[in-house]
């Protein structure tokens, strides 16, 4: 075990994934709630890798803050979007580190953006409604020089899921089913 990974479970899946690409296939959902306001819960109930259902227990409640008209008791959803893409980059920098035999003593990330309420409300066209920018910064202790470190961060932005996903266009289909 290194950082609380254990590295030949971790080269045994990668093993297994290599040798048998349908294997590493994995499908997420999440099913949102609507609780009045700007208020709503997200359950996450399974997921699936291999082809394999596996039975999950979580819900995630979202609000917004007072000052745009929540009850500020949870986080928003730009903050757990925010709060993804940097869980899923510590994961990416803990295996890393393992594989390579880097004990990791600390291990931060500090993410932020600015989105233009214009955009949001429509009030302004030429706003965008979301993020143009994001900005993070990893701040990494551990065994390892400097240069083992940057490998290790290139790796990670080469390979995180959440970072791909926020940095690539995604094509996102969808349905209005109307009870």
């Amino acid at each position: 075990m290194i950082n609380g990974i254990d590295v030949d479970a971790l080269k045994g899946v990668v093993e297994q994934v290599s040798n048998e690409p349908e294997s590493g296939m994995t499908s997420w959902g999440v099913t949102t709630t609507w609780h009045g306001g700007t208020r709503s819960d997200s359950q996450i109930s399974s997921f699936s890798v291999g082809g394999q259902k596996i039975d999950r227990d979580f819900n995630i409640k979202v609000d917004e803050p007072l000052e745009l008209l929540g009850t500020n008791e949870f986080a928003n959803p730009q903050e757990y979007l925010l709060s993804a893409l940097n869980a899923c980059m510590v994961v990416g920098y803990a295996a890393a580190c393992s594989v390579q035999d880097i004990t990791i003593d600390s291990l931060r990330i500090e993410t932020k953006g600015d989105i233009d309420l214009r955009g949001f409300l429509g009030i302004d066209p030429d706003v965008s409604n979301g993020y143009d920018d994001i900005e993070y910064t990893v701040f990494i202790k551990g065994n390892a020089t400097p240069e083992q470190f940057q490998a290790v961060h290139e790796a990670v932005i080469a390979t995180s899921p959440n970072r791909f996903n926020m940095a690539s266009p995604i094509n996102l289909d969808t349905k209005l089913l109307v009870e």
